[in-house]
């Protein structure tokens, strides 16, 4: 099989810029409707309940398209999966402008999450075989950079639209169905990084934590459920406590807010190259920590700068312990098994996308909004701290020199 080093021109940028356009879009279209709950739920007297189960809804379409089609790019070909990932996108669009209540809404964000996962999948591996032969070691950080970017605009454009143009619930998905269209238009002239085999066998994506990575695995995969926790819960309910404990009701203000976190993160994981790699992770979650933290004095107080400062250390934290936990595992690996470890790792953190905000909804129906968003905040922190806690405890039980690999 050949792959990206033997076919791609390498003196040309062009297609590693075209196939990060189309990754932007498509990541930028499953975060559009994050400012647009609470227009829903005016428009349809959707609970807070109801709009945490239908961004949860999202995950589940994410970790169903990793595990079914994760390996299917290297038997079909990268192109072929990009168009999948972006049709999957533009039907998703087309049946938000056409939704008319909940079973719509529920249907549009499944099949969005499809789209995140086929694109999640193979965007990143064209990527980085695209990536001229100059920017090799940046080649997977910018695969990250252009995922986290898309997903932070997505909220910062539809908040914008929402709040300033007509159509609230209808001009944003128009506008990323035609970004879809041009998107479609650039992969066409992508070269394929991949021969295809005579039979292409599809199988699923196998999810395995092998017996000698086990002890890092759990604590880097607590980190990095409580940063996706955290992700979750901005992506889903930052226009909810913005607007009914914080009292700031602009859709755009709340869409910057929720984009915010995803920058933060993409600022985290090329920070966290400054740090030893032994100090990545311990310190990716004591951000977490500590953001999670100011997240909740700032819904106690009422304070948008408390709140605000805690969504930018949070997702710098996360960041960084997403990036480090997930090499590290990895690289402790066997070789022959890393594409299921990290099919796993990426499992744990989709989870955590879903079931925690699905309690905010319920903890919110029960105890109150602000009440929901402190205890959330303070179960982040905590899980952060039982990482934090283990992997300082398996750092003193691990010889010194064999603390070359990072932890």
């Amino acid at each position: 099989m050949t792959t990206a080093d033997e076919r791609r021109t390498p003196e040309s940028a062009l297609p590693f810029f075209g196939v990060a356009l189309a990754f932007l879009i498509t990541m930028l279209g499953t975060t559009l409707p994050t400012p647009l709950y609470p227009v829903y739920q005016t428009r349809f007297d959707f609970s807070a309940l109801t709009i945490t189960v239908i961004f949860a809804v999202y995950a589940l379409g994410v970790m169903g398209a990793l595990v079914a089609t994760g390996r299917w790019s290297d038997q079909l070909g990268r192109r072929p999966m990009l168009g999948a990932g972006l049709a999957a996108a533009a039907a998703s669009d087309v049946i938000f402008l056409a939704s008319d209540g909940l079973h719509s809404l529920l249907v549009a964000r499944f099949i969005s999450g499809v789209s995140a996962g086929i694109f999640t999948a193979t965007a990143t591996v064209a990527v980085m075989e695209l990536a001229p032969r100059a920017w090799p070691r940046r080649a997977a950080f910018l695969a990250t950079a252009v995922n986290m970017g898309g997903l932070g605009l997505g909220p910062i454009l539809a908040g914008l639209l929402v709040e300033y143009l007509p159509w609230p619930l209808r001009l944003a998905y128009g506008v990323h169905l035609a970004l879809a269209a041009l998107a479609v238009l650039v992969i066409l002239k992508v070269p394929e990084t991949v021969n295809r085999p005579a039979r292409p066998r599809l199988s699923l994506q196998r999810l395995q934590v092998p017996d000698e990575v086990r002890g890092l695995f759990f604590p880097a995969a607590i980190a990095g459920f409580a940063g996706f926790a955290l992700l979750g819960f901005f992506t889903a309910t930052a226009p909810a406590f913005m607007i009914g404990v914080l009292g700031h009701d602009s859709l755009a203000l709340s869409g910057l807010v929720a984009g915010s976190v995803f920058f933060a993160s993409t600022l985290g994981q090329l920070l966290q190259e400054r740090f030893p790699a032994p100090w990545r992770l311990p310190l990716g979650c004591a951000g977490v920590i500590l953001g999670a933290s100011l997240v909740g004095v700032g819904i106690g107080l009422g304070s948008l700068a408390v709140f605000l400062l805690g969504a930018l250390v949070a997702g710098t934290g996360q960041g960084m312990a997403f990036r480090a936990g997930l090499g590290a595992v990895v690289q402790a690996s066997p070789a022959d098994q890393r594409g299921g470890v990290a099919a796993t790792f990426f499992i744990v953190a989709y989870i955590a996308l879903s079931i925690p905000v699905v309690g905010i909804g319920l903890a919110a129906r029960a105890f109150g909004l602000a009440t929901a968003g402190m205890g959330f905040a303070a179960g982040v922190a905590l899980l952060a701290a039982i990482s934090l806690a283990s992997l300082l405890w398996i750092r003193r039980r691990t010889p010194k020199a064999d603390r070359k690999r990072p932890a």
